[in-house]
């Protein structure tokens, strides 16, 4: 797949709430993964535990957006936003992110994220 197709890809299974899908068939077993603070995990296994460890914070999820890809070469971005309220939080807030990707070999290498919350 090129990298157009796997953006593609990604979008259609994230606006399905197919996440897990999105992993399985885009992501390379030795994805990276970083956060907005520099927080870098390595592999499936540490993706997995991270995301987990993500959903026992959320109280409501709300629903979310996905945005449509922009690609660039062997890289791609995605808008992406979701109504979450958080567990001992107030809330809802939305949280508003930019999704970075690299791809290689066709599959998905890295992925960063930039994000901001608004109450």
């Amino acid at each position: 797949m090129t990298t157009a197709e796997i953006a593609n890809r990604l979008v259609e299974l994230c606006r399905k709430g197919e996440f897990q899908t999105c992993y399985q068939e885009l992501y390379s077993p030795e994805i990276q993964s970083v956060e907005m603070d520099g927080s870098t995990v390595q592999g499936f296994e540490a993706m997995a535990q991270k995301g987990k460890e993500w959903n026992e914070g959320i109280e409501t999820f709300h629903g979310s957006t996905t945005g449509d890809p922009v690609v660039a070469g062997n890289w791609f971005s995605l808008p992406m936003s979701m109504e979450i309220t958080f567990k001992g939080a107030p809330g809802p807030v939305t949280w508003n992110e930019i999704c970075l990707y690299q791809v290689q070999d066709g599959k998905i290498v890295k992925e960063q994220f930039f994000y901001d919350q608004q109450s």
